[in-house]
């Protein structure tokens, strides 16, 4: 366990070597606030790799570990003052939950990428291994990190759009539109790769993030869905194309669409609420901006920015700039990692908010609901409940 209650959190990276997006990403991310430093990683099974990303990054050598395992037991032997106390979790979908058994195990906090496992028995391990011990775990839903996504959720929570009746969506990508498995890219064959990505392919890449912003700024669970899944490629083994209707606790329905084949896309995560009186609509490409309708008023376009008085306080804590400075991926990914710093460093701290292993367990409820649906020619079917 960890002794100290001040200075920067001390932070290992698993996975994340050269040539992996994320990792750099996190890396970035994590550094933006100074609330954390890197101080060890395993980044890559191929050593060669591992040892340019350990050398690149300023890391002493023989704090570049050769592999997880070894990162977990040989940091557990340091001082308790030099040792890593969070534990970064970069890896294929396949290993975040065994990395963030052993971490937490050996006494770690733990921030792990998205999904947070391969199946939901695996991640309802994970919850009951949590819930034994008094450390801390995030994961890496990023776009929970928007200052707009937070200031949309206030609004529909103190019901400025009436009772929700609509729900819709989108994750529209498409730089799998090509099969680019077969020309070696790593990034595109591990998500096809069943044993290493789970049972869904963008089910769980994208569409895991599409659903936890509808229940996040929706702030009702999704009970019941039907889905329709596709694989538009040849030999493609898991789906590239998800459509799924849904209907919530407190009766509004859906839709959610996330989609890897969309030709011309990048990332264009969007959301539309409706509600009796108004809706909102936020894109993640236009994250400083959140249109405001209304049935009798013209429509607002809400921009973020610091000391804008018309922004709830959720909001104004995740914003850094003045208006009219664009904040974007990396700082909503910076306040998850600012958030669970403060956390760590602060038992009191309920970090409320910050995505952990409730948001993962019902990512697996999802994914594992809408397989299910699809397997039955898109069947109604109820998603679990988390302690049910």
């Amino acid at each position: 366990m960890q002794a100290e209650t001040g200075g920067r959190v001390r932070y290992g990276m698993i996975g994340g070597g050269q040539g992996a997006f994320i990792g750099a990403a996190h890396r970035r991310a994590a550094a933006l606030d100074g609330a954390l430093e890197l101080v060890c990683g395993a980044f890559s099974r191929d050593p060669a790799n591992n040892g340019t990303t350990g050398r690149e990054l300023g890391l002493a050598p023989e704090r570049v570990y050769a592999s997880w395992e070894t990162l977990l037991a040989d940091e557990a032997r340091l001082p308790l003052e030099q040792r890593v106390e969070l534990v970064v979790i970069v890896t294929p979908n396949d290993l975040h939950v065994p990395i963030a058994q052993a971490a937490l195990t050996a006494g770690f906090h733990v921030f792990s990428e998205k999904p947070a496992g391969i199946s939901l028995a695996q991640v309802q391990s994970l919850a009951n291994t949590l819930a034994a011990l008094p450390l801390r775990y995030a994961l890496a839903h990023t776009y929970l990190g928007y200052p707009l996504v937070w200031e949309a959720r206030e609004r529909v929570a103190r019901g400025e759009l009436g009772a929700l009746r609509k729900i819709h969506v989108e994750y529209p990508q498409g730089w799998l539109a090509q099969d680019l498995a077969a020309t070696g890219n790593r990034q595109a064959a591990w998500r096809d790769d069943p044993a290493a990505s789970g049972p869904g392919g963008c089910l769980g890449d994208i569409g895991t993030h599409a659903f936890s912003l509808a229940e996040f700024i929706g702030g009702q669970p999704i009970t019941r869905l039907s889905a329709h899944l596709r694989s538009h490629l040849p030999g493609r083994r898991l789906d590239d194309d998800v459509m799924v209707l849904f209907e919530t606790a407190a009766g509004a329905s859906g839709s959610l669409l996330a989609s890897q084949v969309c030709a011309g896309e990048e990332n264009g995560l969007r959301i539309r609420l409706y509600g009796e009186r108004g809706s909102l609509e936020w894109r993640q490409q236009a994250p400083n901006s959140l249109l405001l309708r209304s049935l009798d008023q013209p429509p607002q376009d809400l921009r973020a920015g610091l000391g804008q008085p018309w922004l709830s306080a959720g909001a104004q804590q995740r914003l850094r700039l003045p208006a009219g400075h664009p904040e974007g991926y990396l700082e909503a990914l910076a306040n998850l990692y600012r958030d669970l710093a403060a956390a760590i460093r602060d038992p009191a701290d309920s970090a409320a908010g910050l995505p952990g292993i409730s948001t993962g367990w019902r990512g697996l409820a999802f994914i594992e609901t809408a397989l299910a649906s699809h397997r039955r020619q898109g069947a109604w079917i109820p998603l679990p409940t988390l302690g049910a």
